[in-house]
């Protein structure tokens, strides 16, 4: 580009200087040397160094040199930063798709509870906000908030020929009720003895997601936590789809299943996209919410519940999520094309085959609820819980830690 910049400040005087005919040769040779397009070339070698007089106080000379950088007038001030990172940590540090896509209703639900308060014009300018203006505000705030568990799935090969294998491509029921199972380990990295266990049940339609903690991998557990978590569902449980655990494979499962008229299928072995759906929400949901330390005492556990009980409304309620759509392949690039951000709560609000009965009560509830108070809850018990994991000596392998007595499922009151 240097190289193009000299050649033209010696070419242009000549050029100006010359004549038709000669013009013509000097411009064939300049577009040979630069690579030019003809009339850009004319352009260019016309305007170097020519003076135009604006008005009596202000004269332009044509320059090819580097231009300096433009200033444009800053259109969102500190005020819409300030605002937009408070609801951006609020909502758990979406990306700038989905964050734009829940501002409008967020904005009005923290207005609801007193939780934020904004001049009209900074209102406004929050609203008109683009997903790529959001990140490039929120990119400073994003490098200061800059972990991989083990698996411990073991086979369970009881009933495994009865139980159909179902893969993630097989996944195109469009109605509420198809779920998948899966177990989150907190061991912290030391897989001995006893230790709490999360049962993360996600709907395939809806991506409504429901968790418990289990004391361990035993059957009554899981079982117990499967019927707690059917429970809470917005709506019928129609199929379950597992990992080949033997926490899963079992005949009280299969036998419930049958009684109950619900599909039951389970995955490939070693094949973790079958089950690609509930794989990605025990790291959005679980892993961030708790993390990757051990919780083996019934204290813990409790407090895990506790944590849950907040983070299914704060997660179903408020956290848009955008589902795949379709693949399409040029060449060597794949393009994925996604639909628009929902939150679970939305999509289950559209699904035409929820009763209406089910969606009445879901709105009660979503009037009842305050984003910003369930964030506090959330992190205050967050704070509790890594509190006892750290609090505990260091011996994690002591016998008498694993005769502990397993903590029960208790239901909370309401909030």
């Amino acid at each position: 580009m240097k190289q193009r910049q000299a050649v033209t400040r010696v070419t242009a005087r000549r050029y100006q200087e010359a004549s038709k005919k000669e013009k013509k040769q000097i411009l064939d040779e300049f577009c040979g040397t630069t690579g030019y397009h003809r009339c850009y070339a004319r352009w260019v070698l016309r305007h170097q160094g020519q003076r135009v007089a604006v008005n009596q106080r202000l004269t332009v000379v044509g320059d090819v040199g580097p231009r300096g950088p433009r200033i444009r007038p800053r259109i969102y001030d500190q005020k819409v930063a300030q605002a937009l990172v408070q609801i951006w940590e609020l909502l758990d540090y979406l990306c700038g798709k989905r964050l734009v896509a829940i501002m409008p209703e967020i904005i009005i639900k923290l207005e609801q509870f007193d939780e934020l308060r904004l001049e009209v014009e900074t209102r406004e300018k929050l609203l008109r906000l683009s997903a790529s203006t959001a990140d490039r505000i929120l990119r400073p705030e994003r490098r200061k908030h800059e972990l991989r568990g083990r698996g411990r799935t073991r086979p369970g090969a009881l009933l495994k020929h009865q139980i159909p294998i179902r893969t993630f491509a097989d996944w195109n029921e469009q109605r509420p009720g198809f779920v998948e199972l899966d177990l989150v380990a907190h061991d912290g990295g030391v897989g001995f003895g006893d230790y709490a266990q999360t049962l993360d049940m996600t709907d395939v339609c809806t991506g409504w997601t429901e968790t418990i903690a289990v004391p361990n991998k035993a059957q009554v557990w899981v079982f117990e936590a499967i019927n707690k978590a059917r429970s809470r569902l917005p709506f019928p449980l129609l199929g379950i789809d597992c990992d080949n655990g033997s926490e899963f494979i079992n005949h009280e499962l299969w036998r419930y299943c049958t009684e109950q008229g619900i599909t039951f299928t389970r995955t490939r072995p070693y094949r973790k996209n079958d089950n690609c759906y509930v794989e990605q929400k025990n790291y959005s949901v679980v892993r961030r919410a708790v993390g990757y330390q051990r919780f083996d005492t019934a204290k813990e556990g409790l407090v895990l519940n506790q944590l849950y009980d907040r983070l299914r409304l704060y997660t179903n309620f408020f956290q848009p999520t955008m589902k795949l759509q379709r693949k399409e392949r040029r060449g060597s690039q794949v393009k994925k094309l996604y639909d628009s951000p929902q939150t679970p709560y939305q999509r289950v609000l559209d699904s035409p085959q929820v009763a209406l009965a089910d969606k009445q009560a879901l709105r009660r509830q979503y009037q009842q609820l305050n984003p910003a108070a369930l964030k506090r809850e959330i992190a205050k018990l967050q704070k509790r819980l890594y509190a006892l994991a750290t609090a505990k000596p260091r011996k994690l392998l002591s016998p008498a830690r694993h005769k502990q007595k397993p903590f029960r499922i208790r239901p909370l009151p309401a909030l």
